[in-house]
């Protein structure tokens, strides 16, 4: 580890921490209703949408109606996109002359954009035609990200809201994201990006001649654009299959540093938002703070790793930390960075090969998942995913007190209890699940690139990446089979509607209850006792769930280490 890569780290966590005020009170005013510097631009963009889909701003839902409000919405975007690879051998904007996607990849890529995953088991530039890139990924990295956020916000108002029937309208929230949030900060990242050398293009690919005379396809295309949506919405599925260590689609450090604050910014802005949504911006605060402690620590475990290397390998007298799987341009502690930062934000991009990690440098991209995604997450389900965790932590803490659950004077109640743990316990029945028959089923089997505890770690990353709805690949697994792409499009949709529906049964529960004024026996949230014990309660659930998986991937790989022993 050096000075100059803990510089780099901390400046990173700076520039995040001074966005999360600005930019979670625009978005505040936005789901609030109120007028915007861009009111004048997109309200009568916004009203004209209204009109033609017959609702109005001022119309909210009950809560199962919002739920089958993105049940339909999530329906149709899947058919939409599952047609678009089907058909992209007889569509237009195919200049590559793309055929149609063979059924069990389009089934696995519909699933993987529709949830925000972005799980990529084909190489995107020799795959899919500039249509679909545009037309289907894009605005699924839009509308995906959208749908994300707006569930966030839905469950902010069931403990903001008192006594009342309304967690908002699906309609209303999915179309001011994507008008006054998205979109807008949206394009100028397109045009910086292009400025520092992404391509953005509607051209044929190129055909170059290298200095040793030979000849090879440039794959180009509206790259910056696609670029600027999958970073800011967690999306992470890239135009090319190298992803963000591709030159084209990360031309250098700066374009690595904003990409990297992009898949932060508005995640950690959602608690600001929630602060001033329930009138007290250090609930948001200390929520970000457990937040932060969590990557902090995840980082520095990840850096050391890697910064630390291979025993074996400085045995042969190569010193300089693991360098297997890393870009050159970034180094270990920007690619350990970028790691924490993509499997902590349910982004999946990737700046380094995980598969190349030591096994505790790759351990860490692994728990960041297994949390839950809860380390900021992806846009809205990162905060709707601690959410749950604070309803099971004040169930805790009022045990301890031997008082009735309270959070925001809400009283927690088993049926709020009972619905978080739904949600959270059904991530681990799709990581672990289908982790333990595709270690045994001989054609699962067959995909693995590497034997023993590293091959395990690959199974169980691909089905954790995919339940988490991260899209991150450890590498070394051939995932395009029959079994992986429709196993892991399973993973993707349980991962994803599975807590959606238990977080907005509580939204519409809390939503409903009166706010009980606070007393002496009531439990603070807003303080660093708070955030230990949520830190805690979210370690020790995870710990229990999902260390014997671990320890006979990452740990007995680790162990094996030290002891002479390589996969």
């Amino acid at each position: 580890m050096t000075l100059n890569g803990w510089i780099q780290i901390l400046v990173y966590c700076g520039i995040v921490v001074l966005l999360v005020k600005p930019l979670g009170g625009y978005m505040y005013r936005v789901f609030n209703g109120e007028r915007t510097l861009l009111s004048p631009v997109f309200g009568p963009v916004e009203r004209g949408l209204y009109r033609i889909s017959g609702t109005s701003e001022r119309e909210e839902r009950h809560w199962t109606t919002y739920a089958a409000g993105i049940m339909v919405f999530s329906l149709a975007s899947f058919l939409l996109l599952y047609a678009l690879q089907r058909l992209q051998g007889v569509l237009p904007y195919n200049p590559a002359g793309m055929t149609a996607v063979e059924q069990n990849l389009a089934f696995n890529t519909a699933a993987s954009f529709v949830t925000n995953t972005n799980w990529q088991n084909y190489g995107g530039e020799s795959t899919m035609s500039y249509l679909v890139q545009m037309v289907g990924l894009t605005v699924q990295n839009f509308v995906s990200a959208a749908v994300g956020i707006a569930i966030a916000v839905a469950l902010m108002r069931g403990f903001a809201r008192a006594s009342s029937k309304s967690i908002g309208s699906f309609w209303v929230d999915v179309t001011r994201c994507t008008l006054y949030i998205l979109l807008p900060l949206c394009v100028p990242l397109t045009l910086v990006y292009v400025w520092l050398g992404m391509p953005q293009t509607l051209g044929p690919y190129v055909d170059a001649t290298t200095l040793e005379g030979a000849r090879q396809t440039l794959a180009l295309g509206p790259v910056a654009s696609q670029v600027a949506i999958k970073m800011l919405g967690t999306n992470g599925g890239g135009f090319f299959n190298a992803n963000a260590a591709h030159p084209f689609e990360n031309p250098d450090a700066i374009s690595n540093l904003i990409q990297m604050v992009t898949i932060f910014a508005l995640g950690a802005a959602l608690t600001n938002v929630f602060g001033r949504m329930v009138g007290n911006q250090r609930q948001g605060w200390a929520i970000l703070a457990a937040m932060g402690a969590l990557f902090v620590a995840g980082v520095a475990v990840c850096y050391w790793a890697e910064a630390s290397g291979n025993p074996l390998v400085h045995a042969l007298g190569i010193d300089g930390g693991n360098m297997e799987g890393k870009e050159t341009r970034f180094g270990i502690a920007a690619s350990a960075l970028f790691a924490v930062i993509t499997t902590a934000a349910s982004c999946g991009a990737v700046n380094a090969m995980h598969d190349s990690f030591t096994a505790i440098g790759g351990l860490i991209p692994i728990l960041n998942m297994q949390l839950g995604e809860v380390i900021v997450g992806g846009v809205g389900a990162g905060f709707y995913g601690i959410l749950m965790f604070i309803v099971v932590t004040v169930f805790v803490a009022g045990l301890m007190v031997g008082r009735t659950p309270e959070y925001l004077g809400k009283k927690i109640e088993a049926k709020e209890v009972k619905m978080a743990m739904l949600a959270i316990l059904c991530l681990p029945l799709a990581m672990l699940i289908f982790t333990a028959i595709a270690v045994v089923l001989p054609s699962a089997v067959a995909s693995m690139g590497n034997g023993g505890p590293h091959g395990f770690s690959e199974v169980l990353y691909a089905y954790t990446s995919a339940a988490a709805n991260n899209g991150s690949a450890f590498g070394g697994l051939t995932g395009n089979t029959p079994w992986y792409n429709i196993t892991l499009g399973i993973g993707m949709l349980m991962g994803r509607f599975l807590v959606i529906i238990p977080a907005l049964a509580i939204a519409g529960s809390l939503v409903a209850k009166k706010t009980v004024p606070a007393s002496a026996g009531t439990f603070p949230t807003d303080g660093p006792l708070f955030v230990g014990l949520l830190v805690g309660v979210i370690l020790i659930v995870v710990g229990l769930t999902f260390f014997p998986a671990l320890a006979i991937g990452p740990i007995v790989e680790h162990l094996a280490m030290i002891h002479g022993q390589t996969f």
